[in-house]
């Protein structure tokens, strides 16, 4: 096994894979920017190296600093975690030429995913269902551009082919609107992504947004680790979500689930992935794959009882899964609130001093999260602080376990969003299960009238 590893990202995932490493008898070390100088993984590690000021372009998105971070440390592998470097692929290609594992896929299936065009295609090849769309690229040409959304019908969706996170999207519900819709998604995608190639879906109306968890190893082996449901957000950012899903029969879960495996398998996938889909009225639409470990991934962890991120760093050794598809079992649900430092209702950011920091115990009752008492949230990263995550026999016990977790829940001296996880964990439509990804932003305007 690796003796030591070099995980290149912050907050709660830096301490989450910290812990793993422990556990496996693994050195940390640490990268971090001046504004993380005190966080808890920081004063934790093994080694620690500051790799920039603040802002991200010169600290966490710096290759060099973090390749030679792991060069003047001994190291051997880099985690990259989640968002930042974990979906470059040169970034994948400059760890591995320089000597260093890369705790992720190749650099090869990050490109072929990273994607949506030709993903979408790898997927058709491979028998997943896609979205009715384009066949690939949208060309210049208008009376194509007209003839393909009339095709698919209207509503349609623009997207630009290397967009993520939900930005680069654009629906058109009329011809009039169509040409001017997809050259300012193409100029938007160009500055942002480098890449102005954009592609044509038939827009779904009310699908859930149900994904699969997938692990593979480099010998061919491809399992699935069951389904999420993270149907409730916000321009399109994941705000609660729970495993299994609501209401969906398991056969067809199965169905897809042993698709996706096959899809990993053909496309020589190593790691942990997951797939994204659509789905609406009992038929799944695959729109994405992230091939990396996911924020949510602790509700799969809870009930698969599989630790993603050890398995990520034995699977990168070169190890073999250590479990087949008929050993991975369902126990129970589980659901998970993130917690971020905003306002409310408003999402305005609230970085800050934290001058009182309590977290939630009992059973069934996890707390992912770098920040403490007197820990200042900074203001160049994401507002994300820490996740809870609960886990019970049914799904009845983990709603209730997740309000108690909540009421106890004690964060003061700046704004967090537990004053609307609260308010979700009571409204009659989600506790029934099975909600839309537009519910929340139509609870939220309701709420605002």
């Amino acid at each position: 096994m690796f003796k030591k590893i070099l995980i290149a990202n912050r907050g709660e995932i830096a301490l989450r894979i910290q812990r793993a490493c422990r556990e496996m008898g693994i050195k940390a070390v640490m990268v971090y920017s001046e504004a993380d100088r005190d966080a808890k993984y920081v004063r934790l590690a093994d080694e620690a190296v500051c790799i920039g000021p603040p802002p991200s372009g010169q600290s966490y998105l710096n290759m060099p600093a973090i390749i030679s971070a792991a060069e003047v440390t001994d190291s051997e592998a880099i985690h990259p975690g989640y968002g930042f470097l974990s979906e470059n692929a040169d970034f994948a290609e400059r760890v591995e030429q320089s000597g260093f594992k890369f705790i992720g896929p190749s650099p090869e299936s990050i490109r072929l995913m990273g994607d949506k065009v030709s993903a979408k295609q790898a997927m058709i090849r491979a028998g997943v269902p896609c979205v009715p769309g384009s066949e690939g690229a949208l060309p210049d040409d208008a009376v194509v551009i007209k003839r393909t959304a009339k095709a698919i019908g209207y509503p349609v969706i623009i997207k630009a082919a290397g967009g993520g996170g939900g930005r680069g999207m654009r629906v058109v519900h009329t011809e009039a609107a169509l040409l001017h819709a997809v050259q300012t998604t193409k100029a938007e995608a160009g500055a942002a992504f480098g890449n102005p190639e954009v592609y044509m879906e038939k827009f779904l109306q009310n699908p859930r947004h149900i994904e699969i968890q997938i692990m593979a190893d480099q010998h061919r082996n491809a399992v699935y680790l069951h389904e999420r449901d993270c149907s409730m957000q916000r321009r399109h950012q994941k705000v609660i979500e729970e495993a299994p899903a609501p209401g969906i029969p398991r056969r067809l879960i199965e169905r897809i689930g042993d698709r996706c495996a096959t899809a990993c398998k053909k496309i020589g996938y190593r790691g942990a992935g997951t797939f994204e889909f659509l789905y609406e009225n009992g038929e799944f639409y695959f729109i994405e794959m992230n091939t990396r470990v996911q924020v949510e991934h602790p509700v799969t962890e809870w009930i698969t009882g599989i630790d993603i991120v050890r398995t990520q760093i034995a699977v990168a050794y070169g190890e073999k899964l250590p479990f087949t598809q008929r050993q991975i079992q369902l126990r129970g649900h589980a659901i998970e609130c993130r917690i971020n430092a905003e306002d409310p209702y408003k999402f305005t950011p609230s970085p800050g001093r934290i001058t009182t920091w309590h977290a939630p115990g009992g059973p069934g009752v996890r707390v992912d999260s770098h920040v403490y008492a007197n820990y200042f949230v900074p203001s160049n990263y994401d507002s994300m602080i820490g996740k809870l995550i609960v886990h019970g026999d049914t799904r009845e016990q983990a709603l209730a376990r997740m309000r108690t977790a909540l009421a106890e829940t004690v964060v003061e001296g700046i704004q967090t969003n537990i004053p609307l996880h609260r308010e979700l964990m009571v409204d009659a439509n989600f506790e029934a299960g099975g909600t839309n990804i537009h519910y929340l932003e139509e609870w939220l305007a309701q709420r605002q009238r």
